[in-house]
């Protein structure tokens, strides 16, 4: 189904400015008759991309229908979905923006309004906005997993990406999964990106302190053993502006730490503070800002912490925000907001800047339609030729989608079941558990899956799976860890990411209890209870400590699809919630 550019805007209904800024400036903002009419504002404008995942082409996109909110995060975004979340944000049911920014009749309005993203789209918007406020008056910002997430960049080691933010203008970027190539390609990576790569939380350890292999190279302090640069001063509409980087806090952690040997990570509030009053001190700007990988909900409780940072600029939990929080603290307010994921975003925050201060600002998160938005042609020509070596590979159809193949939500995705039925069948497992991970684009009812598809939803740079022995006890233990870091009541206890997903196994879970008491009544898929002292055969991929040996996760979901001429899922393995009922982060 297409539709005209005049049923399109008449479909905006409320759409535009009003329904993307903050409650107190919208009511009066005049109404576009364009979604990408951006009224200009103030002086500075500064854009910001995150968690893309080397989305170079146009892809469909599902928001979650779970994103639970435990704790002082209940009914607070970015912990709502549907209804509560259009509500909350003023979002008027059944237009283009609802379609965005929620899962609601997604396949229906998937098929009216197209695909979102793709690097043409967005750099045509992006040349949109500098020459409309003269690219003097712009900076563009990206918060990282740029480098991970199709195919092309995982046989490209990240360039491709690196090479197309280079042609997009990108000017300052920070990371998370771009450190899971190995060390020394990150380096190269950065040192062929055109821009700033910075990040103020990451140090060396001790054994690299004595002779750092990439002093020359990364940016690299002594003085304070800074792997990378910490912050950048932009000239930006005749004020000065400060970006701090925020790597993601976790990375040794959540990935592997052998691509990672000589580098530390962690929040870091002390040194946030420590550097934003050095920055303020020393290099006098009008503006801090912090560009950030930490999750939106640790955001929120370093801006209650760290004081004289004018706004934030989150990304890691893949939150599509339509306007930012504004978060008190001592020194203070601080602006939070999060550009959601996979290319389909622009967040574009327009500041008045005079006195050496922030007056007013205006915010939208501008949805990125590939059928509204003309693609841009060197970036097109770049996309088609970084993507041809490939091509023959990448386009194999594998099977039809029997229905909406999706991933983002904090429990099973029926893309995800997927994933851990073609675990249990190719590896003739009993279990099988699959990363939560937030990334990996969609496929419609219909549709064929393609070998693209499904690297889009495996590809990393330890792919590996596994068939081994584990007690029941020992499940047990993996669930309850990985709720834990999913609904712990201290946001610098939680690591983003999603539940772990699993095939044939079935469980109650308990949100709100605490740790060790979320996890009950676990079964087979044939009601059998699951002893804790028994041993089951569990197939799994992507762990994070010694290599496992089998073959990569994309290669066993694509044998398994090869087997059927339609993909649907048999059953659901999505856990019983218990204690969540009247939650708007259920929808």
């Amino acid at each position: 189904m297409t539709i005209s550019r005049r049923e399109f805007i008449r479909l905006m209904g409320m759409a535009g400015a009003a329904g993307m800024l903050p409650a107190s400036t919208f009511a009066a903002a005049k109404r576009p008759s364009d979604l990408y009419e951006i009224p200009k504002f103030g002086n500075v404008c500064l854009m910001h991309m995150t968690d893309c995942h080397a989305q170079l082409n146009p892809v469909y996109f599902r928001e979650p229908s779970v994103n639970l909110g435990v704790g002082n995060a209940y009914g607070k975004a970015p912990h709502l979905v549907g209804n509560a979340m259009l509500k909350h944000f003023g979002i008027e049911n059944n237009s283009i923006e609802a379609h965005a920014f929620s899962y609601l009749n997604f396949d229906e309005a998937s098929r009216a309004y197209g695909k979102v993203g793709g690097f043409a789209h967005l750099a045509s918007l992006v040349k949109r906005i500098r020459s409309e406020r003269g690219n003097e008056n712009t900076l563009l910002m990206d918060g990282g997993d740029t480098w991970q997430g199709s195919g092309t960049a995982y046989w490209t080691r990240g360039k491709d990406m690196v090479g197309a933010c280079n042609l997009l203008g990108v000017d300052v970027m920070t990371g998370h999964w771009e450190f899971t190539y190995k060390d020394k390609e990150v380096i190269e990576n950065i040192g062929e990106f055109k821009g700033e790569f910075i990040a103020q939380n990451i140090h060396l350890n001790e054994d690299a302190q004595f002779d750092y292999k990439f002093s020359e190279f990364s940016g690299y302090n002594e003085d304070d053993n800074r792997a990378f640069k910490p912050y950048t001063i932009k000239n930006v509409g005749g004020a000065r502006v400060a970006v701090i980087g925020q790597a993601f806090p976790y990375t040794p952690i959540a990935n592997p730490q052998r691509f990672m040997p000589d580098w530390t990570f962690g929040i870091k509030d002390d040194a946030m503070q420590e550097m934003v009053d050095q920055v303020r001190e020393t290099e006098k700007p009008d503006v801090v800002v912090v560009l950030s990988h930490n999750g939106m909900d640790v955001d929120l409780k370093m801006a209650s912490r760290v004081t004289g940072i004018d706004a934030i600029f989150g990304g890691h939990t893949h939150d599509g925000m339509p306007a930012p929080t504004v978060v008190k603290n001592p020194g203070g307010k601080t602006l939070v907001t999060n550009a959601g994921s996979n290319g389909k975003f622009l967040g574009v925050m327009d500041l008045d800047v005079r006195g050496g201060k922030v007056r007013d600002f205006r915010y939208r998160l501008v949805p990125i339609f590939s059928n509204q938005l003309p693609a841009d042609h060197e970036m097109q020509s770049y996309i088609d030729n970084v993507r041809k070596p490939y091509k023959d590979v990448l386009e194999e159809k594998l099977a039809v989608a029997g229905e909406t193949l999706y991933r983002r939500g904090n429990f099973n995705g029926t893309f995800d079941q997927i994933i851990c039925d073609a675990l249990n069948t190719v590896n003739d497992s009993q279990i099988s558990l699959s990363p939560g991970f937030r990334w990996g684009t969609t496929v419609l009812p219909g549709q064929n899956i393609t070998m693209d598809h499904v690297m889009d939803q495996t590809c990393i740079t330890y792919p590996e799976t596994y068939r081994r022995e584990m007690s029941g006890e020992d499940i047990k233990l993996i669930l309850e860890d990985v709720c834990d870091n999913l609904f712990n009541d201290d946001p610098y206890f939680q690591q983003g990411g999603d539940m772990v997903r699993v095939g044939g196994l079935d469980y109650v879970c308990r949100p709100n209890n605490k740790m060790g008491k979320r996890i009950s009544n676990m079964t087979l898929d044939d009601g059998t209870p699951i002893d804790a002292s028994k041993k089951y055969v569990v197939g799994g991929w992507a762990t994070v400590g010694s290599k496992s040996p089998g073959r990569p996760i994309w290669d066993v979901v694509a044998d398994y699809m090869r087997l059927q001429e339609t993909v649907s899922i048999k059953k659901l393995n999505t856990p019983k919630l218990v204690g969540v009922d009247g939650n708007p982060g259920v929808g």
